[in-house]
């Protein structure tokens, strides 16, 4: 049975025809660019794993190689081009994410949903913990903004850092008021009893 091309495209897979998509490269200078644009804040990448998404793009005809070379006594690196069958499946794919919301279950709506197995003291600290990560990561994104702006980069090439921006941005004002919520008691927290069996 012949998978899906959302089976096939994994999110690095995607990451990997985009990148073919500038010009033909080995794996190697995939990863480079990856780490060198931060993008690995939105794939999990690592060398390994990218030689086998290519691997795996090759098998199914979306890329191919086009050449190999060696420098000194490194082993040989295989150059790959984007196959036409590539470009139409990484538009296919890439329209497809953008127009279909999915639930990809992620763990915080989980444990949000689980917080009130929490006392509010640990409830609230654990709060601020995360907001602070946050912050950290909001001024990662924004120095990231600025740089590729101070280059000329068109802002279409990076409109995923303004998502991610706007998403942190509105998760840190959703924390303030579930924080405020809480420790002014506009939010009833009923478990305070597991403050109290700790301490006995």
């Amino acid at each position: 049975m012949e998978l899906s091309i959302v089976a096939l495209l994994t999110p690095l897979g995607i990451a990997a025809l985009a990148l073919l998509m500038e010009r033909p490269m080995h794996p190697y200078e995939m990863y480079q660019l990856l780490i060198t644009r931060a993008e690995d804040r939105l794939v999990k990448v690592r060398p390994g794993s990218l030689y086998h998404a290519v691997e795996r793009l090759t098998r199914h005809g979306f890329v191919e190689a086009v050449g190999t070379d060696r420098e000194g006594n490194r082993p040989e690196r295989t150059t790959y081009r984007i196959t036409e069958s590539g470009r139409m499946s990484l538009s296919e794919r890439v329209a497809d994410i953008i127009a279909n919301p999915v639930n990809e279950y992620p763990e915080f709506p989980l444990a949000i949903g689980e917080a009130h197995n929490l006392s509010r003291e640990s409830f609230v600290e654990l709060l601020g913990r995360r907001r602070l990560n946050l912050l950290s990561n909001l001024g990662i994104f924004r120095i990231g903004s600025f740089d590729v702006a101070e280059k000329g980069v068109p802002k279409k090439y990076w409109i995923d850092v303004t998502y991610q921006e706007a998403m942190v941005t509105a998760e840190i004002a959703w924390l303030d008021g579930l924080v405020s919520d809480l420790t002014s008691g506009a939010l009833d927290w009923s478990n305070d009893h597991l403050t109290k069996e700790s301490k006995k």
